[in-house]
């Protein structure tokens, strides 16, 4: 298991791996993208994505659907958290459990960016009491999800539940507090033991903004 504290190391000088003018490469013409390591990068349409969200909402409902995208997302991310730690470890020079914090949440925001997702951040402050959270601006996912009374970014949260489960070492599950495809001004994520964040949706549905539930939890 990664402890977080682990990841204060000396900084290295190279320059981020996912700064797009060196990462994303291909021959466009042929519509072949890459990324610097050579594999192969897929572009996806909103269009697309939201025929994903109506299609699985027909055929297994809203609550069936969320269920489906989060498990895609998980999944995906499993795959992806790999290819993110032996692609930046082989760039460095050192497992990412040997980089610098700065250094590695440098890497992780680049990456979202470089990727198109949006703008990530994330808060450690709760790491202590056995949660993170996780801010999201101009979510990729938040823009294509329909609008509805509970935020909709199931896939958003299945990556970065496996994403930091692989980084810990222990099964976080992801639960989403607030989306910008209900006109939030951003999309808010709590990670941490399942168990521990029954109560999430129940305190949102009632009303509870992100910060409200994160004083709940801690308190709990």
């Amino acid at each position: 298991m990664i402890n977080i504290a682990t990841l204060v190391k000396e900084r290295s000088s190279l320059g981020n791996y996912f700064a797009p003018d060196a990462y994303v490469k291909g021959e466009f013409e042929f519509g072949l993208i890459e990324n610097r390591s050579g594999s192969r990068l897929l572009a996806l349409p909103h269009t697309l994505l939201q025929a994903i969200y109506t299609g699985l909402e027909q055929e297994v409902g809203q609550e069936g659907s969320g269920l489906v995208m989060f498990n895609c997302g998980r999944w995906w991310g499993k795959s992806f958290f790999k290819r993110f730690a032996e692609e930046v470890g082989e760039y460095y020079g050192k497992p990412i459990a040997q980089m610098e914090m700065v250094e590695f949440l440098q890497c992780v925001k680049q990456c979202w960016k470089t990727h198109g997702w949006g703008v990530i951040d994330i808060d450690f402050d709760f790491y202590q009491k056995g949660f993170l959270a996780v801010k999201v601006e101009n979510s990729a996912f938040a823009r294509v999800a329909p609008s509805g009374k509970q935020p909709m970014c199931f896939f958003e949260a299945g990556i970065l539940s496996a994403f930091f489960s692989q980084l810990t070492g222990r099964n976080l599950h992801c639960v989403q507090t607030a989306c910008e495809s209900m006109g939030a001004e951003c999309n808010f994520f709590i990670l941490g033991l399942a168990e521990r964040l029954e109560s999430v949706e129940a305190w949102r549905e009632e009303g509870h903004d992100h910060n409200k539930i994160m004083e709940l939890l801690c308190g709990n």
